[in-house]
């Protein structure tokens, strides 16, 4: 493969992560750190084979699909009649992420969630995984637990 088709994969962007945890166990010794999960320290979520990820990434999808979101997002998160939120989490932060789910967009045909009780137990899973489906790290599709070793 050529330097320049190695570029535009996304076998790069799937490898450098990858990388970097596997550096990370081999400076710390014999780590106990996942070589397949894709999680920096400060991270919002950790995914496993882009479909298995953390309990609170997971109550984030499960909202995401009680509310039935892909209504107006798509089941892809790619945008419908709403906007596609995989762009719209590249630049959306948490804070702003949380007023919007609070208060919606009614002037958009957004509405405010302030009165469910899963999504104010549940905003920041919610974030996590649309944040995980934006940097392309979650898969789109059914998620599942991340197995106990």
């Amino acid at each position: 493969m050529t330097l320049k088709k190695l570029r535009n994969s996304n076998l790069l962007r799937r490898l450098v992560p990858l990388l970097a945890v596997a550096g990370m166990v081999a400076s710390a010794g014999a780590g106990e750190a996942d070589p397949q999960a894709t999680a920096p320290a400060d991270a919002l979520y950790t995914v496993v084979d882009g479909n298995k990820v953390d309990p609170q990434t997971l109550d984030g999808w499960k909202t995401w699909r009680a509310l039935a979101c892909e209504r107006c997002h798509g089941a892809e998160q790619e945008g419908l009649v709403g906007p596609s939120l995989v762009d719209r989490l590249k630049t959306l932060r948490k804070d702003e992420f949380h007023d919007l789910m609070l208060n919606g967009r009614p002037d958009k045909g957004m509405p405010p969630f302030s009165g469910s009780a899963m999504v104010t137990k549940n905003w920041e899973g919610l974030y996590a995984y649309l944040k995980g489906r934006s940097d392309g790290q979650i898969k789109p599709g059914h998620l599942y637990p991340i197995e106990a070793k």
